[in-house]
């Protein structure tokens, strides 16, 4: 069973695609708290108060902006940047876009995944694992009341969830043509796939993700719209995954083809709840009158029910939820209150970074 060890990250260089965006900039802050040197390639940050730009992680590390879709531009910071650990997270990351924008989606969830890998597989030498970041919604969804596994089929309904797909087996395709197990003494590279669930966090201002559209209303003082209330999601804070692909990247330099595959690091199911709950939970955390309104459509096909099985994570990574939901909407409405304070914000990712970190589990 593995054991998270800080150490291992200082002086480590990594390669993080999507650094701009929400995800990644918590985890580059965390990388960065580690003691690893950290490059990111992504498009610019989205918006005045984009949480990149509130932590000023431009200036504290090495930012390429470019299009996952360019592959020079790409293949060239690989080559010159020379990172051990490459984490892909660039994505287009949206249903409801997807369906409005497919052939994008595709392109970059796809095209830029396969582009991550050709970069690597002839510029990057150095590279011993890379860990593409996918989603729980890559599996062939049958409305199940328990959790997918990772040998659970692939599918996707709509655009966005079966590009994912697309990607899993994308990955599946390079890692048995140029990284089998049986030449891992030649190629020394260890190629997985991580699944989340659905992050909560501070400093998410997608555009038509549930969390975003709360606090914004909140602090807007308007009134909410939701749909698909009924929907059940599992929920979680961002650094529970985040744990997960420190701890999972580790695991690949350290035991190699022995972690490679596909890996699920879901919340537990006292998390998993419908969205109605989750927007009557953080209005009453938020302290102030509020009320919503529940959009009946019609709206493209979302999934009723989804729920991951975390077991193997469990039992080969020692990795487990270390915060519930509850846990996981009060650290957020905290980092909004701080946001809506003038607060500075770093000080209070890195506040939430480090009770995470001393969290009992």
């Amino acid at each position: 069973m593995m054991v998270f060890a800080p150490d291992f990250w200082k002086g480590k260089k990594v390669l993080v695609t999507g650094h701009t965006g929400f995800k990644g900039s918590w985890l580059c802050l965390w990388l960065q708290s580690l003691g690893a040197e950290v490059t990111g390639y992504a498009l610019p940050p989205v918006g005045d108060s984009n949480l990149f730009s509130l932590c000023g992680l431009d200036t504290k590390m090495n930012s390429v902006i470019g299009d996952i879709r360019d592959y020079v531009l790409l293949e060239r910071t690989v080559r010159e940047n020379n990172p051990e650990i490459i984490i892909h997270m660039a994505a287009q990351p949206l249903v409801r876009y997807g369906y409005e924008h497919p052939v994008l989606t595709y392109e970059v969830n796809v095209i830029g995944t396969i582009n991550v890998m050709e970069a690597v597989r002839l510029a990057g030498s150095s590279v011993r694992a890379l860990l593409i970041i996918t989603t729980d919604k890559c599996y062939e969804n049958r409305e199940w009341a328990w959790g997918y596994r990772e040998i659970d089929r692939l599918g996707g309904h709509d655009p966005y969830s079966n590009s994912k797909a697309c990607a899993e087996l994308a990955v599946a395709a390079y890692r048995s043509s140029y990284y089998p197990p049986e030449r891992y003494d030649t190629h020394q590279l260890s190629l997985a796939t991580a699944r989340a669930g659905n992050v909560i966090g501070g400093g998410d201002w997608s555009p038509d993700r549930i969390v975003p559209d709360i606090m914004r209303t909140l602090l807007a003082k308007k009134r909410l719209r939701i749909r698909n209330p009924e929907a059940i999601r599992p929920w979680q804070h961002v650094l529970e995954p985040l744990h997960g692909y420190l701890l999972l990247a580790q695991a690949m330099v350290e035991r190699g083809v022995d972690v490679a595959g596909g890996w699920n690091f879901g919340p537990s199911d006292d998390s998993t709840r419908n969205v109605k709950w989750l927007v009557e939970s953080i209005i009453e955390k938020w302290g102030q009158e509020a009320d919503f309104d529940s959009d009946e459509g019609p709206h493209p096909h979302e999934a009723a029910i989804l729920r991951l099985d975390s077991s193997k994570a469990q039992s080969q990574l020692g990795w487990k939820p270390r915060w519930n939901v509850n846990q996981a909407l009060e650290l957020t409405v905290e980092w909004f209150r701080a946001y809506e304070a003038g607060a500075v914000i770093v000080d209070e990712c890195n506040r939430q970074i480090k009770m995470y970190s001393e969290s009992e589990i």
